[in-house]
């Protein structure tokens, strides 16, 4: 190949790779360009391009909860219920002054006490707790065992009054909150669950059944009872009152409270305020429940109703002709069964209406009217 060969191709090659480099660069410019120029560049995620200059504000502010305004507006008026029952004369001499305690809610500002009538029953002193932990004196207005509704007083007036709510209007699934002293010690304790359900019923063993009760499964211990039961809007709708730890069967349970519905015990509670005691109807005898177990073992002619074990000579069943070895079967023809003891039937009835009772004397059916009386206070 000749020296001029050479020469052109040496200058052909030049000639192409400068033309590449100006290509290249002139290419690498538009593309610049057109990403500085893009509408879409502020989507480009800043995890990708840690050198964006972008930053983050986190609100570290606490936030009132609904359930922690529900507390704060009630939680003043919580109170703890201290009673001392005296001693009592033994064969081993007298006994010590017993301590108890519970919770109740101050339900007006003059000073009138929301509790349950278990925690005050016969005690001869009664003081109070309040939330900032000062005590007063107080006593007691007046009690209705049957519903575990009692009322009490302080000289002083309340440093809050609960709101009360519609226990009417609740629903199972709805947010409960529990506060009293579980065990006297622990005050103004909270605990949270649900309505678990409404209207249920519980044997007391007594011979009458608590009836209408909301069930829930906030946690409720020795100490709550009187405590109030609230919804998320801070109103009282229920009255703490028993827990159930054991069925019938022996199997232990869990979650199982119950309270008295905030309408019932307001009911009770505004008689009590008004003359110390609630009318409730009275018959004027004693009795014992007959079950078809009892009716068997003693050869008795009926399986459910009331034996009469003895009969005020000056009350209604007396002068209506009733007496001891009657059976009461059925009042105002409801029948007296598991479900329908003889003191929630009565309950039904006031002072003065006239119901219709059916008995069974020596095999032979009667019904007699009887017109019911006050019952004479305890």
């Amino acid at each position: 190949m000749s020296w001029r060969r050479v020469i052109y191709v040496a200058f052909v090659a030049m000639v192409a790779i400068c033309s590449a480099m100006v290509g290249a660069l002139a290419g690498g410019l538009g593309v610049y360009r057109a990403v500085l120029s893009s509408p879409t560049q502020a989507a480009v995620s800043p995890a990708a391009t840690p050198a964006n200059n972008q930053t983050f504000n986190i609100d570290n502010t606490s936030i009132e909860t609904t359930i922690t305004q529900a507390v704060q507006k009630v939680g003043p008026a919580v109170v703890t219920v201290v009673g001392t029952i005296p001693g009592q004369m033994t064969f081993f001499g007298p006994t010590g002054d017993q301590t108890v305690s519970g919770s109740g809610v101050f339900i007006s500002k003059d000073g009138y006490i929301l509790t349950n009538n278990h925690v005050v029953e016969g005690v001869s002193q009664v003081n109070i707790v309040l939330s900032n932990g000062s005590q007063e004196s107080a006593e007691l207005v007046g009690a209705d065992r049957y519903a575990d509704i009692a009322v009490l007083k302080t000289k002083e007036s309340a440093p809050a009054s609960a709101a009360m709510g519609n226990s009417d209007v609740l629903k199972p699934g709805e947010t409960a909150i529990a506060i009293g002293s579980p065990l006297g010690d622990f005050k103004n304790t909270v605990t949270v669950g649900v309505i678990s359900a409404t209207g249920r019923s519980i044997d007391t063993g007594k011979g009458y059944l608590v009836e209408g009760l909301l069930q829930t499964d906030a946690a409720i211990n020795q100490g709550n009872s009187g405590g109030p039961l609230v919804n998320l809007a801070g109103e009282v709708v229920g009255i703490n009152t028993l827990i159930v730890r054991n069925s019938n069967t022996g199997t232990v349970t869990e979650g199982l409270g119950f309270a008295i519905p905030i309408n019932t015990a307001r009911a009770i509670a505004g008689q009590i305020m008004a003359k110390g005691y609630i009318a409730r109807p009275y018959m004027g005898i004693r009795s014992q429940l007959v079950t078809p177990e009892i009716a068997a073992a003693y050869n008795l002619p009926v399986q459910w109703g009331v034996y009469v074990t003895a009969v005020d000579p000056n009350g209604p069943a007396s002068q209506s002709g009733l007496r001891s070895g009657d059976i009461i079967t059925h009042i105002n023809n409801v029948e007296l069964d598991s479900s329908h003891s003889y003191i929630n039937t009565l309950f039904v009835y006031k002072p003065g209406d006239q119901v219709t009772v059916d008995y069974v004397r020596q095999n032979q059916v009667y019904h007699v009217k009887v017109t019911l009386t006050e019952e004479p206070k305890q």
